[in-house]
């Protein structure tokens, strides 16, 4: 029987993890994307990439909101960009309360995050992204307040897309 917590499946985790420590490498997984901009502005839209995930692949469409050229027909950059920071940072949060054994009853998490587009619009050589903040409601009857702060914090410093946006990301972009 597998254990299962607040649906995250220890037992794969606890595979994952002692592969991880017999080679290391294994625990580095690569994402790759082809995407299309999309010339013809009556697609309505005007970004097309093909997602793969493990059990298949996902065509996904993006496009700018009006104010940065697009027609706001789709979820823009942005908006997925910021989707992606919460939910791996709610999965690591939920996966931490799991390996500590704390079962939730309930989890709802409010995101926002400030984007200034000074920069973008070369007006202002400011920050692009002011900041991001985490509410979240985490209910269980297995932890006080002080646990969850503790899982909170644990998950600050586990989670991919909070390193990703507080450490220097290497960027190569070339002209083929």
């Amino acid at each position: 029987m597998t254990h299962v917590i607040n649906n995250v499946d220890l037992d794969k985790i606890s595979l994952t993890t002692a592969m991880g420590k017999k080679d290391k490498s294994t625990l580095r997984k690569p994402v790759k994307l082809e995407g299309e901009w999309i010339l013809d502005s009556a697609a309505g839209y005007q970004f097309k990439t093909e997602l793969s995930y493990e059990n298949g692949k996902q065509i996904i469409e993006i496009d700018s909101p009006s104010f940065l050229g697009g027609n706001g027909n789709r979820i823009g950059p942005m908006g997925y960009c910021i989707a992606g920071i919460a939910s791996c940072f709610i999965a690591t949060f939920v996966t931490v309360a799991a390996g500590q054994g704390i079962r939730l009853t309930k989890l709802t998490a409010n995101v926002e995050c400030n984007i200034n587009f000074a920069k973008t619009f070369d007006v202002a050589d400011e920050p692009i992204t002011e900041g991001i903040t985490f509410s979240i409601d985490a209910v269980t009857d297995d932890a006080d307040k002080s646990a969850l702060q503790q899982l909170l914090k644990m998950a600050e410093e586990r989670c991919p897309a909070v390193y990703s946006m507080s450490h220097r990301i290497n960027v190569e972009a070339t002209i083929n």
